[in-house]
């Protein structure tokens, strides 16, 4: 493969370039991390009826993890400028792998906090939506908004892919055997990470992918930990980030905190087989792919801002309409409702990762992930919240209806985020531009 390059130092052959494999397995270790993050929607019920634990105390466990998984996104994406992303990646496997296979050794409910939430979240963090902005940065000039939008569908594709068989095999054989299954995939992805990432295309000789020049290594940035917190403070100064991250907030808690943590419940409460709503979510991860990279598609293309905006428009309506369609078959106005909510789903994370990008520069990865720790706090807070309501009301429904007006907000939101941005030294113009990554 590295024989194939030119004197310019890109292969002959576009699709033979590294950049190209290495965001694969970038995207299999999004895939791997992104089969955790809907286990307990499908553990409720088997740890309620086991250990007799409240839905409220699941959810807090589920809450630990969406909290911790969006706090560690910033830190690690300055630990792979200081480390690397190999040894990143590979240690944020180790550590789900480890979290699963802990987990079916537990007994009490703090136990499932601590493997669980911690771990597991720690893990998926590291292997979150700044590992694929990260990769895109540094192996792509070309094709970004689509590599972005298909790296982050890698989640949902996991879940797409491991859901069913997950909740089949919780059916059949009980948890404990799915989460080995979770901790197994995970390790087995470990040596292709080894073996085909690489840090920056310097490391073979390479250029970024369509860049006409060479870009050096960068050197390992020290103080990952002061980096991170450097990079906080200078964009919490700025309003853009504040609306970005009240925006994302209000999208995790439509989206993981909501729907992946308490749709099966949800479902379940109107006769529906959790083995049916499992799939359904299933089935919401497959447009959810093609959603995302349309998304990534169009935001090559057009206002990033008036996307994310329509984005949370349709959503909202998509929300409306939840309670009132919910019954126990799959019937079409279900099916349409799951076409559709799996489109929109993780369609804002291009738009808002180009405006990352517009607005901070060199730092955007890491001000992303500090984005995205705010999408987390937003599913956190609707993940223990939407338990809570269940266990009070016996019904989601003030919990849907809520939303939608949160949706409405996060659309206002987006379309006020100002299309300038003031000059800053070492902020390349092209990066100050919301079109910088419109291919040619």
């Amino acid at each position: 493969m590295d024989g194939m390059r030119d004197t310019s130092g890109n292969p002959r052959t576009p699709l033979a370039h590294r950049a190209w494999w290495v965001a694969t397995v970038t995207g299999a270790a999004v895939v791997v991390a992104g089969a955790f993050s809907t286990m307990p929607g499908i553990l409720q019920e088997p740890l309620h009826d086991e250990f007799a634990w409240s839905r409220g105390s699941i959810g807090l466990a589920a809450s630990v993890n969406m909290v911790l998984y969006g706090l560690t996104a910033p830190y690690a994406a300055a630990l792979m400028d200081r480390f690397g992303v190999r040894r990143v990646v590979v240690a944020a496997l180790g550590a789900v792998a480890a979290g699963a296979l802990l987990t079916t050794a537990m007994n009490a409910a703090w136990q499932f906090t601590l493997c669980w939430g911690f771990l597991v979240g720690l893990g998926t963090g590291s292997l979150s939506m700044t590992l694929g902005t990260t990769v895109t940065n540094r192996w792509f000039v070309r094709r970004r908004g689509l590599v972005t939008g298909v790296l982050s569908s890698g989640s949902v594709l996991g879940q797409m892919v491991f859901l069913p068989a997950l909740s089949w095999t919780i059916e059949h054989h009980g948890w404990r055997p799915a989460l080995v299954t979770l901790a197994l995939a995970a390790l087995a992805v470990t040596p292709l990470v080894y073996l085909v990432v690489r840090n920056h295309p310097a490391d073979l000789g390479q250029r970024p992918y369509g860049s006409l020049t060479s870009v050096p290594r960068p050197a390992p940035a020290p103080g990952a930990a002061r980096r991170t917190l450097t990079a906080l403070r200078s964009a919490s100064r700025s309003i853009p980030f504040w609306l970005l991250a009240a925006a994302f907030a209000i999208c995790g808690a439509s989206t993981n905190g909501i729907m992946w943590t308490h749709f099966a419940p949800a479902a379940h409460d109107h006769g529906m087989p959790v083995t049916t709503a499992s799939t359904l979510l299933a089935f919401i991860g497959v447009f959810n792919v093609m959603g995302t990279i349309a998304s990534g598609w169009l935001t090559d293309r057009s206002d990033a801002r008036r996307l994310l905006a329509a984005c949370f428009i349709l959503r909202g309506l998509l929300l409306v309409s939840l309670p009132l369609i919910m019954t126990a078959t799959a019937d079409p106005p279900m099916m349409a409702f799951v076409v559709l909510f799996g489109l929109l789903d993780l369609a804002t994370v291009p738009p808002v990762i180009a405006l990352c990008r517009t607005f901070y520069g060199d730092d955007s990865a890491i001000v992303f992930g500090w984005v995205n720790a705010a999408h987390q706090v937003g599913a956190a807070s609707a993940s223990i919240l939407g338990g809570a309501a269940r266990d009070a009301f016996g019904s989601y429904d003030p919990v849907w209806l809520s939303l939608i007006a949160a949706c409405a907000a996060a659309a206002l939101l987006s379309l006020v985020i100002h299309a300038s941005t003031p000059e800053r030294p070492g902020v390349p113009q092209e990066q100050a531009r919301a079109g910088a990554d419109a291919d040619p």
